[in-house]
């Protein structure tokens, strides 16, 4: 049973892990071996001499065709991969410049919408194993003496009910091992090409190609170090970061403003009275800047974003030459009166604030959109960048790669015209834009100076004003604010009364349920599962065993005429396209599973063995769903679910045409 909806997704008896006592060690905390020495410095990849030994294709050359070819192993791409690598029929490539695996992430926040998704790739419990959760963040503001911080708020990070998940931290390389597991061990046994690196791209844009899109990639490591490879490719992804090739090869570019402030970042081990230390703890001090406290995974180690100076107009962090003990005696004066002794630096680095946009995130011009659809995509930084400390530029990246590996899937499956791939660019830079604005006014608060007590000044900046800021961004820092607008894959909101907390364009917001067939309680929105399934979730009016109640006639008019029987391919399972399941409102001891539709008990496999695990019904001692979401009990409803979890129709249970004609735009 995975964690229950409340507070902070707390289950019982879940405890996590501790390491790093003795030195920062990367890797997979659970293998035995001797601590790191520990090197203060920005590298982030293995060594080229180690990289042959690793996991990857570094020495295999990439076929002469294929159908998608994603360009970098940052979380968009390898979210992107792993979407793909569920689909054997689907020729997929991904490459990196790098040598190997990365080894130690610079990001590390993962949001609660975050690890919604890692369920659907199945390692949500081995990030929560071995995370640091975000349980409480406190606010610390100027003294009354001299060099002196006093507490001035402390809150839930989390509102109670957004997610059965919580807000974590976890290196990201290790969110990278979890892909490429997930990777390695999917249908199509997906591994990454090392020490490739883009070299350009041209696209056949006369209709004449299956393949339209011709790349080329250099080796630069190994025997076949400067050899050139030429792939003819249907669709390309670039994944390859703020400084992205395939954006250059595109005509497009990053726009946006500088704010001219320096910040260093450091992962320090390291002895400190400070009181909140292992909490999340934004501290503004009076004269020696501000500083951010991200406790980290193992109990140690903990994470410092210091502010440093002011940069001129036309001056770059590198002139400065800072240095780790820089960053060290910064973070000691912001924190006096309390004592600051660093014992060891894992990493560190330094970066200047600026928030920048893509104006589009695919290769069509939008005078073009109606004449083809986009064979070239860019995501993560590679079409947008910001400040780290608000924690979303890895939850945004793999939500990127998220929302376009199905839409790939399903075009190159013929399961969806390829007119859907304009929603990708449409969707995602909506979601950019707002994070841009949210991140300039976060950077502006947490780096202004603060105002004295009694000081009704213009400058500066309120504490409690910045505390109240953050309360009042708590869903959209989560990754739970997001709505996608109206589009051919996501309906308007006409019957939105009938599940008020589905909201449609949003995310599928979980909720407890018992499982009819065998009484096992779990939450309901993990059976969503990343395998590019759209889901219907069939909620229940009146008796649902009689078999003239409107779920049963629904079940008959999907299997029929309607969307199941339809899109559903000759000789597949029943569900292998759109997966339906129902939420009843009686008690589970009261119902019998033979009196539901057969729908909801298809025969499936080579054997034609029955599926039991489609029916559900409320959780008393957890909350009935029907209350949490607001759903008609009187009328029941169908709530829409695409593969990437965000709601895309509610409509009545007897709605069968407006459906059918739902599914009908957005399916081939």
């Amino acid at each position: 049973m995975g964690p229950v909806e409340g507070r902070g997704g707390e289950t019982p008896g879940r405890l996590t892990m501790q390491y790093h006592l003795d030195g920062y060690r990367p890797g997979d905390p659970a293998q035995a071996g001797p601590p790191a020495a520990g090197a203060a410095g920005p590298a982030d990849a293995l060594p080229a001499e180690l990289a042959g030994k690793l996991p990857g294709k570094l020495a295999g050359k990439l076929p002469g065709k294929l159908d998608v070819l994603i360009i970098g192993c940052g979380p968009a791409g390898l979210t992107l991969a792993a979407q793909l690598a569920a689909f054997p029929g689907i020729a997929t490539a991904i490459v990196d410049q790098k040598p190997g695996p990365l080894r130690l992430g610079q990001a590390d926040g993962i949001a609660c919408r975050t690890m919604e998704m890692f369920e659907a790739f199945g390692f949500s419990d081995r990030v929560l194993r071995e995370s640091y959760w975000v349980n409480e963040t406190s606010f610390w503001k100027p003294g009354p003496g001299p060099d002196t911080i006093i507490r001035g708020g402390r809150v839930q990070d989390t509102e109670d009910g957004l997610s059965e998940f919580p807000h974590v931290i976890l290196n990201q390389a290790r969110v990278h091992d979890f892909f490429l597991d997930v990777m390695r061990n999917a249908p199509a046994r997906l591994e990454p090409h090392y020490a490739s690196s883009f070299r350009g791209l041209t696209i056949d844009t006369t209709g004449r190609s299956d393949h339209p899109v011709t790349v080329r990639l250099e080796r630069v490591d190994g025997p076949r170090r400067g050899e050139v490879e030429t792939v003819r490719v249907r669709y390309v992804v670039g994944c390859d970061g703020a400084r992205s090739g395939v954006r250059t090869a595109l005509g497009r570019s990053l726009t946006g403003e500088s704010a001219n402030q320096a910040w260093g970042v450091m992962d320090v081990l390291a002895i400190t009275d400070f009181p909140d230390i292992r909490l999340k703890a934004a501290i503004h001090s009076a004269d020696a800047g501000s500083l951010l406290i991200i406790p980290r995974e193992g109990g140690y180690l903990v994470r410092m974003y210091i502010e440093l100076d002011k940069l001129g107009a036309d001056e770059r962090i590198a002139s400065r030459q800072v240095t780790v003990d820089r960053l060290i005696a910064a973070a000691a004066r912001i924190l006096r009166p309390y004592a600051l002794e660093v014992k060891e630096v894992a990493w560190w680095s330094v970066y200047e604030i600026g928030q920048r946009l893509c104006d589009r995130f695919d290769d069509v011009p939008a005078a073009d959109a109606a004449l083809r659809t986009p064979r070239v995509f860019i995501a993560g930084d590679a079409c947008h960048t910001h400040s780290p400390k608000a924690g979303q530029g890895m939850n945004v990246s793999m939500q990127d790669g998220f929302n376009l590996g199905w839409k790939l899937a399903a075009v190159l499956g013929g399961r969806s015209p390829p007119q859907i791939l304009h929603t990708y660019s449409a969707e995602r830079h909506g979601v950019a834009a707002e994070l841009i604005e949210f991140d300039r006014a976060f950077a502006a608060m947490f780096g202004a100076a603060p105002k004295r007590p009694g000081d009704d000044g213009a400058g500066g900046i309120d504490p409690a004003a910045f505390q109240r800021y953050f309360v009042k961004q708590g869903r959209f820092t989560a990754g739970t604010a997001t709505r996608y607008a109206p589009s051919p894959i996501t309906a308007a909101s006409a019957h939105q009364h009938l599940a008020r907390g589905f909201v449609v364009g949003m995310r599928f917001h979980s909720a407890p349920v018992i499982r009819l067939a065998d009484a096992r309680p779990l939450e309901l929105g993990h059976v969503l599962k990343a395998d590019g399934r759209w889901r219907l979730f069939l909620f229940a009016g009146a008796d649902p065993a009689d078999p003239a109640s409107a779920l049963h006639t629904a079940c008959a008019a999907l299997a029929g005429s309607g969307p199941v029987g339809r899109f559903t391919p000759p000789g597949a399972d029943l569900d292998s396209v759109i997966d339906v399941r129902a939420v009843l409102q009686q008690p589970h001891r009261t119902l019998a599973l033979g009196a539901m539709p057969a729908l909801l008990r298809p025969r499936k496999g080579r054997f034609g063995l029955i599926d039991y695990e489609k029916v559900f019904c409320p959780d008393p001692g957890r909350g009935d769903i029907f209350e949490h979401r607001g759903l008609n009990r009187d009328r029941g409803c169908v709530v829409v679910v695409r593969p990437d979890q965000h709601v895309a129709h509610v409509l009545p249970l007897d709605a069968h045409a407006d459906l059918l004609g739902f599914f009908a735009g957005c399916m081939a």
